[in-house]
């Protein structure tokens, strides 16, 4: 009777717990509960998390350097408009001026279009001016007139930036941050779902530990209410209930000890997933809900590593780096070449105007007429013809140049009158020590950068190495675990029923009930370690993401 009132079975705790009341100290500011998968939890961190939006930020500001950069390229509209009026003093008679003063109007219209060319580093201009002129000359034969110009201008390298340029080597750049940009971001939301999932496996492991050490603490209980009638009826001795009171104050402690790190592990998750400090979800107890697991290890070491060397963005973005600066030399080398460039330009011409007559006399006719005449006397008495009056600023103007400003279009429309420039210009700075010393420069950063990427290869072995031998030790300590936990059960009923056969103490039961506690712990602690160790594995060869099936948009 004495060994049956001693001890309870342990399979009847929970029970027992449920009971006799609530033995743990008070949540501090939980008001409800909330249960997450694995899979909810990743959800939140990848919709919460600041330094993801950042990241996603980054990938829409290099998008943007793109389009900046190719915007060198884009045509460019331009426009230039003039009204002048210039009064100048003349005091030669062969200035066309009366009075002394000689006045000049002009109206210029000059739209233009230029921009770079993006294939061979040249550039163009195109301009159509149009100008209206009108002037008090007594020379001018068409007043007002218009003048029309189309000219195409050209520039083109034929050594330095024919093949590349500092214009072309932005866009290149700009698209290779593209991919560096969206490298950055797998790698951040790889590394936050990998928290996600390790902070989840923690509060599963706290949750569940938490209800080892509830059970433990009311089986002591039990216990010690147990010896205590025990001692009263004189069937134990008082030694036995200090016994169970220390036993029960050590799982007490245990048990404070892991509320404690349930609040913890439960607020670390909440700060991956929650955006803000308000949420109300800092009120609720986060309960980890499992779902079925099917992941398993059938991998080997060789590829293991070379999935990681292809998938890992650590590497992807040392690639790129490396991609980056042989475009770095490239321009470099690029600027230590002579400037040689080709330009021509190609215009064709217009005119047109009112055509008038003069008025008063020409002071040239003037000046001659006396002469030719007294010239022409002397020819006749000796017989000869007369001289023609010499015309000064006379004479037909071409019909084509007689109208307005249409007559003008006209004009430059036939092509008749035309404009070629052709020539080439040639430029190198004596020694050239900038440009030479960017190129080693630029080279010697490669060397750098090559340094780095076999440091990144270096470590991505090591990492897959760790990754893959914690993912198989902690499977089988798991597993290891778990029959010591099955051995623990069977000792601990095997000493029950040798106490109540009389041939064990309560010495001896108290201790099976320890190691079947410590059991429990442990396994629980070999399936949280993991679970961690399959989401670090999935991190050493970048296929989190993959594994559960994230898409990067």
């Amino acid at each position: 009777m004495k060994n049956r009132h001693l001890i309870l079975p342990f399979a009847l705790a929970a029970t027992a717990f449920a009971q006799t009341g609530q033995i743990d100290a008070p949540r501090i500011g939980i008001l409800g509960e909330a249960k997450l998968t694995v899979n909810e939890v990743i959800e939140r961190v990848l919709t919460g998390d600041t330094e993801l939006t950042v990241s996603r930020i980054t990938k829409q500001e290099a998008v943007l350097g793109l389009r900046a950069a190719q915007g060198i390229f884009d045509p460019r509209l331009g426009f230039t408009g003039r009204q002048s009026r210039v009064i100048a003093p003349v005091s030669s008679s062969l200035g066309g001026a009366t009075n002394g003063k000689l006045t000049n109007k002009e109206f210029l219209a000059d739209p233009s279009l230029s921009g770079l060319s993006p294939i061979f580093g040249g550039s163009y201009r195109l301009d159509f001016s149009n100008s209206r002129q009108r002037t008090d000359s007594a020379f001018a034969t068409l007043n007002p007139q218009f003048l029309t110009t189309l000219s195409l201008t050209v520039n083109q390298p034929l050594v330095r930036g024919l093949r590349y340029d500092d214009n072309r080597h932005r866009i290149q750049v700009a698209r290779r941050n593209i991919h560096l940009s969206s490298e950055q971001f797998r790698q951040r939301l790889i590394d936050i779902v990998t928290r996600a999932v390790q902070a989840w496996w923690e509060l599963d492991f706290a949750y569940r530990n938490l209800d080892v050490q509830k059970e433990a603490v009311r089986l002591v209980e039990r216990q010690d209410a147990s010896n205590r009638r025990l001692v009263e009826q004189g069937l134990l001795a008082p030694v036995d209930v200090v016994q169970t009171q220390t036993l029960l104050a050590t799982f007490q402690q245990n048990l404070y000890t892991a509320q404690s790190n349930l609040t913890a592990s439960e607020n670390a998750l909440k700060a991956l997933m929650l955006p803000e400090r308000t949420d109300l979800m800092w009120g609720m107890a986060l309960v980890p809900e499992r779902t079925a697991n099917t992941a398993s290890l059938s991998l080997t070491l060789d590829e293991a590593i070379k999935q990681a060397l292809a998938n890992r963005p650590e590497l992807k973005q040392a690639d790129i780096a490396l991609d980056m600066n042989r475009l770095d030399v490239k321009l470099a080398r690029e600027q230590t070449k002579p400037q040689v460039d080709a330009f021509a330009t190609v215009a064709a011409n217009g005119l047109a105007g009112k055509l008038i007559t003069q008025s008063g006399a020409n002071p040239f006719s003037s000046a001659f007429g006396p002469i030719i005449g007294q010239i022409n006397q002397l020819s006749a008495v000796n017989g000869l013809p007369p001289v023609p009056a010499i015309s000064f600023g006379g004479g037909t103007v071409p019909p084509i140049f007689v109208g307005g400003y249409g007559q003008s279009l006209n004009a430059l429309g036939t092509g008749h009158f035309t404009t070629a420039v052709a020539g080439i210009t040639f430029s190198l700075p004596l020694r050239n020590r900038t440009a030479t010393a960017q190129a080693a420069i630029s080279a010697a950063e490669g060397k750098r950068l090559t340094t780095q990427h076999h440091q990144v290869e270096m470590a991505i072995e090591q990492d897959v190495r760790n990754a893959l031998q914690f993912a198989v030790s902690n499977d089988a300590r798991l597993a290891a675990a778990r029959k010591a936990l099955s051995n623990a059960q069977e000792q601990f009923e095997s000493e029950q029923r040798q106490f109540q056969a009389g041939t064990s103490s309560v010495f001896l039961v108290l201790q099976r009930q320890t190691d079947l506690v410590n059991a429990r712990t442990r396994s629980i602690r070999a399936e949280a370690d993991a679970g961690e160790a399959t989401a670090n594995l999935d991190r050493a060869l970048a296929r989190t993401l993959e594994t559960r099936k994230i898409e990067v948009k």
